[in-house]
């Protein structure tokens, strides 16, 4: 691991350091996930108050590892998915630009995080940290969404068949009313098992589903990229916790993470 340090990762930071203290216009490239895009974005704001930032969003990486049931195949980001996105990162006003990267000159490579010699389970904002030497207050929001009417004040769901927590079930949820699922349709298909209930939005894209998110009561998930979006509204919000890769970590007022059903309901009581 220090051979990697000294070899691979010291000279990057270094060049890095030099790009924020030199450079007015600082170029930030990202191959995904949407979900490691949403966690990147409060070291860019940040740097945003003294530099102008781009981001550049690479197409098409493989993973390294196989992804059940990933939207995006093999690889971690594809056009579709870029499609969804955009709209959202383009709403943001500390980005200067958004775009695709096609071999521009970059000065902070947000993949790094995925070449440190470092256990990466602890929270995923904080990888980014370690790429700049930024430190932010992760408790203040880092998204701007606007109210969407249709979903306002709803319970707002998304559950993705990977990071599940086994330890729990949505069951008791079908004592409520005005519960609404987010994602793809065959994750609502799954989840509607257990809540007979639940409703399904179709968001158009990730703008559409951070309004709905946004103007919502509560919203409940797993780690995926609707949970990264609700943490960087800080609206009210629960987490079902991941125990083998606890990378989501809820920070700021009425946002909670649970491992144990008992835990789940009594939070989610406070919350309603």
């Amino acid at each position: 691991n220090l051979s990697i340090v000294k070899n691979k990762i010291e000279g990057k930071i270094h060049k890095i350091l030099d790009s924020i203290k030199n450079k007015k216009t600082l170029n930030f490239h990202h191959s995904g996930h949407c979900g490691d895009i949403i966690c990147s974005l409060p070291v860019i704001q940040e740097l945003s108050k003294t530099h102008q930032c781009n981001l550049f969003i690479n197409l098409n990486k493989e993973m390294p590892i196989p992804y059940y049931k990933h939207p995006a195949g093999k690889v971690f980001i594809d056009d579709r998915i870029y499609n969804l996105i955009e709209p959202l990162l383009k709403n943001q006003n500390y980005l200067n630009k958004v775009s695709v990267f096609k071999e521009e000159e970059i000065d902070i490579d947000l993949d790094l995080f995925r070449e440190m010699p470092v256990n990466l389970n602890f929270n995923s904002c904080r990888w980014f940290f370690h790429i700049t030497g930024v430190q932010v207050d992760l408790t203040e929001p880092y998204l701007k969404a606007q109210e969407h009417d249709q979903m306002k004040n709803k319970i707002i769901l998304h559950r993705t068949f990977r990071y599940r927590n086994n330890f729990i079930n949505y069951k008791f949820l079908s004592n409520f009313d005005d519960l609404f699922f987010i994602g793809l349709k065959n994750e609502y298909e799954d989840l509607k098992k257990d809540i007979k209930n639940l409703q399904f939005y179709d968001c158009k894209d990730y703008l559409d589903m951070a309004n709905a998110i946004y103007s919502s009561k509560i919203f409940i998930g797993n780690s995926s990229v609707a949970f990264p979006i609700a943490e960087a509204l800080k609206i009210p919000r629960l987490l079902e916790a991941c125990p083998e890769f606890p990378i989501m970590q809820p920070s700021g007022k009425d946002a909670f993470d649970f491992y144990y059903q008992p835990h789940f309901e009594k939070l989610f009581n406070y919350l309603n």
